[in-house]
């Protein structure tokens, strides 16, 4: 009996196995994207990680090319040291890459450098970013979180392309001492949610439709909050941005009360495509739940009354 469910277990693997290539802002030492990494192998996944070597949080979409081609410092805890390539293997690690650009970049990098010339596959079947250190909830993340830039980067490469984002502070891989940790937790859950999708996809078809993405929040993760449930959510709906303050004494610009979401607009919570019915990311992961958000790289206007008015702004009868 137990032959036979092993052989079932280990059928469902290869039958489900995917090429992945795997990014995130947070670095390529990072234990969030190391247990992630670890956990899809593990799954039954061919896996490339194109990662930066340091710390690119916030980055967005933005793309930035290193001038040098060493390190001029030692890369993100210490893991490999200055002189290093700026593009280079872990030593450890032939799939672990790691480059000296912004997670955009990263992204490219792996799909036009490090799979074609390194990998044993050239187009990856999934991008999967994360899980970031930190929750990416809301309009206001779309465009600023490198977590979800590096996602619709390959989105817009023909790859299909996940987000996950979790609550859990930064923490180095090599201080992972067990499995009992957030890191775990949050790499365990995106590994479900993987398989899940692979084993939903219609065989032969790509994972999701051209042009498609989903952003994954997944709530704080502790004793009493293990397995939150998916919830069905968008980017508006309680999405904040924050307030800039100038202080007189110290002469410098800052986050208002250092809340990244503290000024709540109506400009930025706007239903306008999509079910206007769905909760908002940041409402959802406040309960115990992983919000779970379809979007797509096509960001022109629906057709409709307000797109109209618009457009006989420029076009009308006195235009120019």
């Amino acid at each position: 009996m137990f032959k036979s469910l092993l052989a079932a277990f280990v059928l469902f693997r290869v039958a489900f196995g995917l090429n992945i290539l795997l990014n995130n802002d947070d670095g390529f030492g990072a234990s969030n994207i190391r247990e992630f990494y670890r956990l899809l192998v593990a799954a039954g996944h061919n896996v490339y990680m194109v990662a930066p070597a340091f710390d690119n949080s916030g980055q967005g979409g933005r793309m930035s090319l290193t001038t040098s081609p060493t390190l001029a410092t030692p890369s993100q805890f210490n893991l490999v040291p200055a002189g290093s390539p700026s593009l280079g293997q872990d030593p450890h690690d032939s799939h672990i890459w790691y480059y000296n650009g912004t997670p955009a970049s990263c992204t490219l990098i792996g799909l036009d450098h490090v799979l074609p010339t390194f990998g044993d596959f050239a187009v990856p079947d999934l991008f999967v970013s994360g899980p970031n250190f930190g929750d990416n909830v809301g309009t206001f993340a779309f465009t600023g979180s490198g977590t979800i830039g590096a996602t619709y980067t390959a989105i817009g490469r023909n790859v299909p392309g996940i987000a996950f984002s979790a609550a859990n502070p930064t923490l180095g891989y090599t201080a992972l001492t067990n499995t009992t940790n957030p890191s775990t937790w949050a790499a365990e859950l995106a590994v479900q949610f993987v398989d899940t999708v692979a084993k939903n996809a219609r065989p032969g078809k790509p994972l999701l439709p051209l042009g498609y993405g989903l952003n994954v929040n997944f709530p704080p993760l502790n004793s009493t909050c293990m397995r939150p449930p998916l919830v069905a959510s968008r980017f508006s709906g309680g999405s904040g941005m924050p307030k800039f303050q100038y202080n007189d004494t110290s002469k410098l610009v800052g986050i208002a009360d250092n809340n990244y979401f503290g000024v709540i607009s109506a400009g930025e919570n706007q239903c306008i495509n999509g079910d206007c019915g769905l909760p908002g990311e940041s409402v959802v992961v406040t309960a115990c739940q992983t919000s779970v958000t379809v979007f797509t790289v096509d960001y022109d206007a629906p057709m409709n009354r307000d797109t109209f008015a618009v457009e006989q702004l420029v076009f009308g009868a006195s235009g120019w």
